[in-house]
């Protein structure tokens, strides 16, 4: 057996039992506390790499709405100043806000930001106030989240990624088999994107400013003659390397071109060289 089959198989069953009978059984809120300190150390996650396809670990995706199942509403305080002052929020108690000390070598600029519990941020991680990355997302060494940035919940992102101020990374929770957003090492996104709807942003790619990644808007390659779109089988995937720009392609039809309609569309211009490296260089004295 694998190293978690026992806690796998323990959270496929527990995740067939109704909210009020699961609130009766100890050993669910045991099982799921201990999937959870997984999920906090990165040791499971939502998606992984096998070769060059990623795939869905959906009990994963069960062991995070079990915690929904589970939890019952509690009101927390945050302290925000040496005087008493305090904060309040509420939220289920399966899920609190993570637990970030010292030792876990990740800067997070004050200023509002949070981290939910269940989710992975690994050493070297900055964090620019206010940004927020919500549960089962993970957010490997060396990554940037800047301001008003936002890592949707089972969100998976690489190494040295810089995610810019006011980009929104989908959260993919259900379908349990739909594959969340993918971002692989060394990707940029610029300020204002959104990705969503599992697409998958290979490595090195660069998202310039205001790009919509989703399921529904083709992107067309200029620089190999090739339209990528989501399918009922694969989900949009950027290739490595390349540089997209917010673009636009002509409607079809009288109306239209009688009013010079258009409609948005990502474009592909060309592929990384030394030129757009310099032009996305973070520095390193930002970290």
């Amino acid at each position: 057996m694998g190293q978690y089959d026992v806690l796998k198989e323990a959270i496929l069953g527990f995740s067939s039992l109704g909210a009020a009978e699961l609130l009766e059984i100890p050993e669910a809120r045991k099982a799921f506390d201990e999937f959870k300190q997984l999920l906090n150390n990165g040791l499971v996650r939502a998606a992984e790499k096998s070769g060059s396809d990623w795939v869905v670990n959906s009990w994963v995706k069960q062991g995070i709405l079990l915690g929904m199942r589970l939890g019952r509403l509690q009101e927390s305080f945050l302290s925000l100043d040496e005087h008493g002052n305090r904060f309040a929020y509420i939220d289920k108690d399966t899920y609190p806000l993570k637990k970030i000390t010292l030792a876990n070598n990740v800067r997070i600029v004050p200023g509002g930001s949070s981290v939910r519990d269940g989710s992975y941020l690994a050493p070297t991680v900055v964090m620019m106030p206010p940004a927020y990355v919500n549960v089962g997302a993970y957010v490997d060494a060396g990554t940037m989240i800047d301001s008003h940035a936002l890592v949707g919940s089972c969100a998976q992102v690489g190494k040295k990624v810089h995610l810019s101020a006011g980009v929104q990374v989908g959260g993919v929770l259900e379908p349990i088999g739909a594959l969340p957003v993918i971002i692989e090492d060394e990707v940029m996104v610029g300020g204002n994107c959104g990705i969503y709807e599992g697409a998958i942003v290979r490595e090195r790619a660069v998202i310039g400013t205001g790009v919509i990644l989703n399921g529904s808007t083709p992107v067309y390659d200029l620089a190999r003659n090739a339209i990528y779109r989501k399918t009922a089988d694969a989900p949009l995937v950027i290739p490595a390397g390349a540089v997209v720009v917010a673009g636009s392609r002509r409607i079809k039809g009288d109306f239209a071109a009688e009013h010079g309609l258009s409609i948005y569309t990502p474009v592909i211009i060309k592929y990384r060289d030394e030129r757009t490296d310099s032009a996305t260089a973070l520095e390193e004295a930002l970290r």
